[in-house]
């Protein structure tokens, strides 16, 4: 999106700017302080910032021509004139230095604010900006006699707040969406903080004045929870929701006129708060999904790998063999092609024939004890541990298919004794399996549950159960193999390697399950301590 925008001509954009900043400047122009016209909410300085700050320095003369307009336009030219080209200087100058100290090369700002470090950046300059900057608004005023020299410190409260909100929520809500490859879209979820902004503007609205700072505060319930919920983007939605839905109650009621500017005030910390809350659960989202990529071309590259090495392996241990047998079933088909057939050698060629067949099958299940995972971390392991910390490694891949994972440990379950990661990876990748016939089915309302059970003869169950399509017919009820699959991109060895870990430890893994979803199954044998003990 902001390729698009750059492509276009200066001309252009810098006529769409001076527009969009006199639109954004006339919509404001709420309780405006008299003759002075300064009002408590100024989202086109939020707009002169994103677009220096995207665009480049060469913008900042049209902030000035921007300032110009609009207090023609909106106000009717309040300051004479040389009073106007200096407050207009004085806008472009110091919106204009908060973009090029954001620019310098050292502080290595990033206007997509995807860390909280840029959000703590232009929060930091913007405060300092506006405050320098409503210090000189509010002289020049004083100066044009506008204003009595008591009245300075309200008008330079007046603009500071304004100035500030309106870079609070403008700026990063435009930062956010016009540096996406497209303009993000409210999700369909954030009906319910919508909802709950509406009740609490209401309630703000609704009681008397005694009570109506304190009830402010409910506005952090739907912000906070917009924040926590889905992120950055999505809070910018809110922020600019909940500021429009302020002042339009202000505008338009007898109410909250006088306190305009405290409104706004709070409004500044409640963006604040939502913006840094946003910006902490965005970079938690992208360093989780950072993670996840590397750990799924890790687990890619293990398996290439190790299939890689068992191949090769194979390959070579099994030469001699196949090459035996095909002497020996060449050395038959001699001995029967004479006449008349030589039965005594065909049946000695045929027996040395299935002798090395049992060989190469022997070199196979050496090789599929070669590559299981070893027996050294084998000790007594609480069974919660197990399972929490497997779980724990997939809620990553069940949020991001809107899976909901669901455990399910009996309290009387005993410690299980066995290879904790080893244990850990056949879990990990049942859940994994689970979540992937999910998404592939295109589920909506995917389940997975995992289950831990005591089962008589010392021995615990785990159990993952999914609401999925279901495992293919060709597989329930077989003996399970390696490189037999149903995935399209699958290698067949997953369920192969779980038996395998779960059969070395004593216990025995199946499948099973219904058109209502997957199951499969493993035991372990229970810690002989826990044994005695219970």
């Amino acid at each position: 999106m902001l390729a698009n925008l750059r492509s276009l001509p200066y001309p252009v954009i810098a006529i769409g700017y001076v527009a969009g900043y006199v639109a954004l400047d006339w919509v404001s122009y709420v309780q405006p302080l008299s003759p002075a016209g300064i009002t408590p909410w100024g989202p086109a300085s939020g707009l002169s910032i994103a677009v220096v700050l995207l665009l480049g320095l060469r913008y900042i003369p049209c902030i000035a021509a921007s300032v110009i307009v609009a207090d023609g336009v909106v106000r009717g030219f309040p300051l004479p004139i040389g009073l106007e080209i200096a407050a207009a200087a004085a806008v472009a100058a110091w919106h204009g230095g908060i973009c090029a100290v954001l620019g310098r090369r050292f502080l290595r700002f990033d206007p997509r604010l995807e860390t909280k470090r840029d959000l703590f950046l232009l929060l930091a300059a913007a405060f300092v900006g506006s405050v320098m900057l409503a210090l000189c608004y509010a002289g020049l005023v004083v100066y044009g006699k506008l204003l009595a020299s008591t009245d300075f410190w309200a008008a330079m409260t007046r603009y500071w707040v304004g100035d500030l909100i309106g870079i609070t929520i403008m700026t990063p809500f435009l930062l956010v969406h016009l540096t996406r490859p497209r303009l993000s879209r409210p999700k369909a979820e954030m009906i319910v903080p919508l909802v709950l902004l509406g009740a609490a503007l209401w309630l703000v609205f609704g009681y008397s004045d005694a009570s109506r700072f304190q009830l402010f505060y409910l506005l952090f319930v739907p912000v906070v929870w917009t924040a926590a919920r889905f992120g950055l983007v999505e809070v910018t939605w809110i922020l600019v929701v909940t500021q429009i839905g302020l002042i339009f109650l202000i505008q338009f009621s007898d109410r909250g006129g006088d306190n305009l500017t405290a409104y706004q005030a709070l409004m500044v910390v409640l963006s604040s708060t939502g913006l840094v809350t946003g910006s902490l659960v965005f970079e938690h989202q992208r360093v989780e999904t950072q993670l996840r990529m590397l750990q799924d071309a890790l687990a890619r590259r293990a398996r290439l790998s190790s299939t890689g090495e068992f191949a090769a392996a194979l390959a070579h241990e099994i030469n001699q063999p196949l090459t035996a047998i095909g002497n020996y079933v060449n050395l038959v088909k001699d001995a029967i092609a004479v006449e008349p057939p030589d039965r005594a050698r065909a049946t000695e060629a045929a027996g040395k024939a299935v002798d090395q067949v049992k060989r190469a099958a022997e070199v196979v299940r050496r090789l599929r004890d070669f590559i299981r995972l070893g027996h050294s971390g084998i000790k007594a392991t609480r069974v919660a541990q197990l399972v929490e910390e497997a779980a724990a490694l997939c809620r990553p891949d069940c949020d991001r298919h809107h899976v909901l994972l669901t455990l399910q440990i009996d309290r009387t379950v005993p410690d299980v004794l066995c290879d904790a990661l080893q244990v850990q990876q056949v879990i990990v990748n049942l859940l994994r399996n689970s979540v992937e016939a999910i998404a592939d089915a295109r589920r909506h309302d995917g389940r997975i549950t995992l289950q831990a059970a005591r089962q008589e003869g010392d021995r615990v169950l785990f159990r993952v159960r999914d609401n999925g399509p279901g495992f293919d017919e060709s597989l329930l009820g077989r003996q399970i193999v390696p490189f037999k699959t149903t995935k399209a991109q699958g290698l067949g060895l997953g369920l192969s390697l779980s038996r395998s870990i779960v059969e070395t430890h004593g216990g025995r893994l199946a499948l099973g399950g219904d058109a209502a979803g997957a199951e499969v199954a493993f035991t372990l044998p229970a810690s002989r301590n826990t044994r005695e003990a219970a």
